[in-house]
């Protein structure tokens, strides 16, 4: 492993307090929304948005995917890549 720098320790260390604290919350709201009972329209609101956000990150993978492929849409972005089996 490479040598890792003072402010990368600082950073991965403020990452690791981050992700421990909103555990932390996560559980504590848990804990507090123990005896809430959701409705159908809750229920509804829930679904609709996993599913709604489902759609729109496989699309979204979707097109980074074929944006990446032989299309030619990337060659403007970095003109420097080079292209499989072309010399220089």
């Amino acid at each position: 492993m490479k040598n890792i720098s003072a402010g990368q320790i600082a950073l991965l260390v403020a990452l690791g307090a981050m992700l421990i604290l909103t555990g932390v919350w996560a559980v504590s709201i848990w804990g507090a929304s123990s005896g809430v009972e959701m409705g159908k329209h809750g229920w509804s609101a829930l679904g609709l948005g996993a599913f709604f956000s489902l759609v729109i990150g496989c699309g979204l993978m979707a097109l980074m995917f074929f944006s990446s492929s032989s299309s030619g849409h990337d060659d403007v972005a970095d003109p420097f890549r080079r292209r499989s089996g072309e010399d220089r």
